[in-house]
């Protein structure tokens, strides 16, 4: 909404004209202030039209112009508009029409269109360059400085002492050569053919988190987890492509979101050049002697630090070669840009003891499933793909705080994503580098706000509650633990004498190791939960057998007239006791039930308003107003003549109120990436889900708590807008990574 004063202004403009008899006969009326209220209406409209008019000169340029214009500069440049649902495909579009036409057919203009339409990253991949076929030595070798050292030889032949070449096969860094597939392009079939370019897409942001409290692990005090609440995560690295396409050229391992290999991040190559040496003496780390020892070595690369001490052993000197006072300056120096542990050390992960960095060259990344590292090697082992750390050393004595990214596929829940709304409330307490909450940490009547990622807990009770926000800074995301240091874990945050309070919720993450409860007393008004995480509890790692964290449940204990959950993820919610809850509405949200025999939703009274919501389990109510809504769980509504189903999805021998083009789940299964909340793709409908599922909003979108992100129609401008620009006979093949 504009700030310029414009309604008010017009009102005054026109109430001044109106002649002074009839604006005193007005306030004197049967109905007072109708002349006056007919003036504001008119004003408004004035207000309206002169706006329009301020931006007439902005709605000639793409970028500037208001969302009714971007149709006619389209019609003036010829382009064929994708949606209306996805605006700001539609603008990109139209902004860039003349800069794609005259790339049209290259790789990056189609590598663009990923961006610009459908807002994720990927990569375009000619397959043809992938068909296997004789090598007759006239091909270039292939560049290693494009792409992880995998050892495939020159015809892309499976080298099976190697397996980093495995882990790549089938995705846009395969550096194997395969057999044609003639079928016709779904999914991962029909994608090797002369005719095809594969678009290999990842659709899941990864998120940093800075400066977070790691989780105790195994390895005797010496193991972390870097999730805070001790689950395996497999740690993402960010986007990196250089910004600017004018010099585009084909993306490396490490320049898209998705998780992070153990191989990619020990790949590690060194150079030896003259700026080196030069640097080594300067430190003060070699002497002359030493460092005209060490040019020998100049202009050879080294894959690998093991490859390198090899070599430095063979020189006169290797023994001092090899010292760590030497080593490891060296190899700080050394190493290249253009290898996945130079990109993502420190820039994709981080880890600080007592507040200093451990430096590149002492963190190496290995398996960690059993705690155990070789006793010398690496100060820090890091095993990306479980998010675990473990110090060689043994237990430390200082701090330990890590910087990382994780995935997921939309702004939901607790994350560190832009939460600028916050910063709108002036906190009248901050609180920052965690510990316990005591009560005279929380105000009953007033803004508190947690600066940082670290972990908080204990977390006192609070008894008097009136008006009070807990919110956690912008870009930050805390956790609160509750059974921090034996307390337990249940947090009552009750109104006491008080009367028509309110509580607001905003950006936490609660969670604890042992059944937990976030408990509602008294009388509210209003409660918001927003961007809040209830842990949902489940398998602390993938493992079978594998122990599992208990759910934060939350529990309404007194009387709450509105409860309001947004963009959020939870556990159970139910009444308990003489709870009363009259309204709850959920939009965008997830609300999961790990256990079988406990209701996700359990409402006895009360009316329930769905919204794009995804619910892991079963659910109970009295009234249900639902839209866009995914029940995996049997539904079970009492007052089926009031409310409304519509667009929503749930199991046979559910009893809802008048279903309207809703769907029956039949296989629940299959139907979500992943049900274990951490995992990057965690509710994610999968490709197997059926296109019921995944096209069945109103608006064409997924149903569900994802439906707003709008991937289908993302999907579809992004393919019209491919056929566009693809070269004359190839086949587009769209390939879902994440």
């Amino acid at each position: 909404m504009a700030e310029d004063r414009f309604e008010a202004y017009f009102a005054e403009k026109l109430w001044e004209m109106i002649p002074p008899v009839y604006r005193h006969e007005d306030g004197l009326g049967e109905n007072p202030g109708v002349l006056r209220a007919i003036v504001e209406i008119i004003a408004n409209q004035a207000a309206v039209l002169r706006r329009s008019q301020d931006r007439l000169w902005d709605d000639q340029f793409a970028e500037l112009a208001s969302d009714w214009a971007i149709p006619y500069l389209a019609d003036l440049v010829g382009t064929r508009l994708v949606s209306a649902l996805n605006p700001r495909g539609r603008r990109v579009d139209v902004a860039k029409t003349i800069y794609y036409r005259r790339r049209k057919g290259t790789l990056a203009v189609l590598e663009e269109l990923i961006s610009d339409i459908a807002g994720w990253d990927g990569a375009a991949v000619e397959s043809f360059r992938r068909l296997a076929r004789s090598w007759h030595r006239l091909d270039p070798a292939p560049d290693r400085r494009l792409g992880p050292r995998t050892g495939t030889p020159p015809g892309g032949t499976a080298d099976l002492r190697r397996p980093q070449g495995a882990e790549l096969a089938g995705g846009p860094f395969d550096e194997y050569h395969h057999t044609p597939d003639l079928r016709r392009p779904k999914g991962r079939d029909g994608r090797y053919g002369i005719n095809r370019i594969n678009f290999h897409l990842y659709r899941i942001p990864a998120f940093r988190v800075e400066d977070a409290t790691p989780a105790a692990g195994g390895g005797a005090g010496a193991g972390f987890l870097f999730d805070p609440s001790g689950r395996d995560v497999p740690l993402f690295r960010p986007r990196g492509r250089p910004a600017g396409w004018d010099a585009w050229r084909p993306a490396r391992e490490w320049e898209v979101p998705a998780p992070i290999r153990c191989r990619l991040l020990n790949d590690a190559v060194y150079e030896i050049d003259e700026a080196v040496v030069l640097r080594l003496e300067d430190d003060g780390v070699l002497d002359a002697a030493h460092a005209a020892e060490l040019r020998t070595l100049r202009g050879t690369r080294y894959s690998g630090e093991a490859r390198l001490r090899r070599t430095l052993a063979t020189l006169p000197s290797g023994a001092d070669f090899l010292d760590p006072a030497v080593l490891r300056p060296l190899l700080a120096a050394s190493m290249v840009e253009e290898c996945g542990k130079a990109a993502r050390l420190p820039a994709a992960l981080r880890v600080e003891v007592g507040g200093a960095t451990v430096p590149p060259e002492e963190v190496a990344a290995g398996g960690l499933d059993g705690w155990t590292t070789p006793a010398t090697g690496p100060t820090v082992v890091v095993d990306p793909e479980r998010g675990r750390l473990l110090f060689a050393g043994g237990a430390l004595g200082a701090p330990v705080r890590v910087t990382y990214h994780y995935g997921f596929p939309g702004e939901i829940g607790a994350g560190t994503y832009d939460r600028r709304e916050v910063e709108g409330r002036e906190p009248d307490l901050r609180h920052s580098g965690g510990g316990a909450l005591a009560a005279a940490d929380l105000l009953n009547d007033g803004v508190v706000q947690l600066d940082d990622s670290a972990t908080y807990g204990p977390v006192a009770d609070k008894l008097a509650v009136r008006d009070m926000t807990l919110q956690a800074a912008n870009q930050q995301r805390p956790y609160i633990r509750l059974d921090a240091g034996g307390a337990t874990p249940q947090w009552r945050l009750a109104t006491g004498a008080n009367s028509d309070s309110r509580l607001v919720l905003d950006g936490l993450w609660i969670g604890a190791g042992a059944p937990a409860s976030l408990r509602l007393e008294g009388d509210y008004e209003h409660v918001i939960l927003r961007h809040v995480t209830l842990d949902p509890g489940g398998a602390l790692t993938l493992d079978p057998g594998s122990p599992s964290l208990p759910p934060v449940v939350l529990e309404i204990r007194g009387h709450v007239e509105l409860l309001e959950i947004d963009a959020s993820v939870t556990g159970p919610i139910r009444t308990a006791g003489a709870g009363v809850l009259e309204r709850l509405v959920i939009r965008d949200s997830i609300v999961q039930s790990t256990d079988a025999g406990v209701a996700a939703i359990a409402l006895e009274a009360g009316e329930l308003i769905l919204e794009r919501v995804t619910v892991l389990g079963a659910l109970e109510a009295h009234r249900l107003w639902a839209t866009e809504a995914l029940i995996t769980g049997v539904a079970e509504v009492n007052d089926e003549q009031h409310g409304c189903f519509r667009f929503g999805a749930a199991p046979a021998g559910s009893r809802l109120p008048h279903p309207y083009e809703s769907h029956v789940l039949e296989d629940r299964a299959h139907i979500f990436t992943s049900r274990r909340f951490g995992d990057p793709g965690y509710a994610q409908l999968s490709e197997t889900a059926p296109e019921s599922l995944r096209r069945g909003a109103e608006n064409g979108s997924e149903i569900g708590a994802y439906g707003k992100l709008m991937n289908p129609v993302g999907l579809d401008g992004l393919r019209a807008k491919i056929d566009e620009y693809l070269p004359f006979g190839r086949i587009a093949v769209a390939i879902r990574e994440t």
